[in-house]
């Protein structure tokens, strides 16, 4: 016999939160505002899934973790894995001394100047470093790549697949 689905019932705030939330068509979080709300408007799991295009599982899912801690289960659980030792001021600190200083005695930063003047370790400040398409090495002014080619990553994940791509520097054209 399958699990029946619990019922969902909202206070008037609880109401006016929802509808807030659902607002916002990109976010998760939006998503599973329109879970709760469509729940409460007494839809099955799989009307809710079909009207949604998600599965019965995902359905399933946030409107028990609603039902259980109400608003509060709406939100993510914190990830596994161990938590970040470096805080976003720190991270703040490393991207502003790449663009706006120069070690003494250098042009430009490199991994380990950086580390010795941060305190972090060279892979520390390499995925800072990539994260946010940082190249202080590259020759010019322009010191943040941002072509489509050399720069794909976000803080939340940095892909390998422009790993790889350097900014190629243009040679001035020869002329006929």
């Amino acid at each position: 016999m399958a699990n029946k689905a619990p019922k969902v019932e909202l206070t008037d705030e609880e109401r006016k939160e929802i509808e807030s939330l659902g607002r916002n068509h990109k976010t998760a979080l939006a998503r599973r505002a329109r879970i709760v709300f469509s729940a409460a408007e007494g839809l099955t799991n799989k009307e809710i899934a079909a009207k949604l295009k998600m599965t019965e599982a995902t359905v399933g899912k946030w409107r028990r973790r609603f039902a259980e801690r109400r608003l509060d289960g709406l939100r993510d659980e914190p990830r596994p894995g161990a938590p970040r030792r470096i805080g976003d001021d720190d991270i703040a600190d490393v991207i502003r001394r790449t663009l706006e200083e120069t070690p003494p005695g250098a042009t430009h930063w490199s991994l380990r100047s950086m580390s010795r003047a941060v305190g972090y370790g060279p892979s520390t400040i390499h995925r800072i470093w990539k994260a946010f398409c940082l190249k202080p090495h590259c020759s010019g002014t322009l010191s943040k790549d941002s072509s489509s080619r050399g720069c794909g990553a976000s803080r939340a994940h940095t892909s390998p697949a422009g790993a790889g791509a350097e900014r190629r520097r243009e040679e001035p054209d020869a002329g006929p």
